[in-house]
This record gives structure tokens, sequence and C-alpha cells, in this order.
């Protein structure tokens, strides 16, 4: 099985940086794409970022210009950076893999990221 731990999670005041790291291990033959979702509460998991196996990358429009996610393949380890944090990026964030081994789509257990003065 493979299985993915976030971490990076934490306290941090507005305009703020915190970088998130999902490590992917276990029975890995190969990652695909890579993805950062969030989750706060009351509301719907959303895409927040993704970056494919040749490094294509797309990010929310509303964290545009603030964040950039990046993997090191050798790794099998993605990254979320996350600069000028606002009080609404708030929330649980997941790590999402997808790879050739069953069930070929893998979650994390989440890592908080709490956004406060």
């Amino acid at each position: 099985q493979v299985q993915l731990v976030e971490s990076g999670g934490g306290l941090v005041q507005p305009g703020g940086s915190l970088r998130l790291s999902c490590a992917a291990s276990g029975s890995i033959f190969r990652i695909y794409a890579m993805a950062w979702y969030r989750q706060a509460p009351g509301k719907q998991r959303e895409l927040v970022a993704s970056i494919t196996d040749g490094g294509s990358t797309k990010c929310a429009d509303s964290v545009k210009g603030r964040f950039t996610v990046s993997r090191d393949n050798a790794k099998n380890t993605g990254y979320l950076q996350m600069n000028s944090l606002k009080p609404e990026d708030t929330a649980m964030y997941y790590c999402n893999a997808e790879g050739s081994m069953w069930p070929y789509s893998y979650w994390g257990q989440g890592t908080q990221v709490t956004v406060s003065s």
C-alpha cells in the first residue's frame, strides 16, 4: 500500500508563510499527479493546487500568486509553499496523489493550517 504523510502545518499570523510537505511511502511504483486540497469547517473540500509528474502546475484563483506547488520525484515528495497567508486560508490541508498501484488514488491524513493574529 501507498501512504501519504503531510507535515508543515501550524499557526501563523496573517501575511506569514508555511511550507507543507507530502511524503509518499510504501509500495510505490510510480506517482503521477499530486494535488493539495483544503477543507474549512462547514465547507466543501476544494482543490488548491496540483502538479503533474512532468511538472505542469495549476492553482486555484484564490491562491494564485501566493501559493506555489512543487515536487521532488526522486523523493516522492510534494510541497506547497504558502506565502501572504490570509485568515480565509485557515483549513485542514490534504495531499492527494495518483499512482500506478491500487487503489490508484491516495490521501494523507491532513495537516491543520490556522492563520490568525
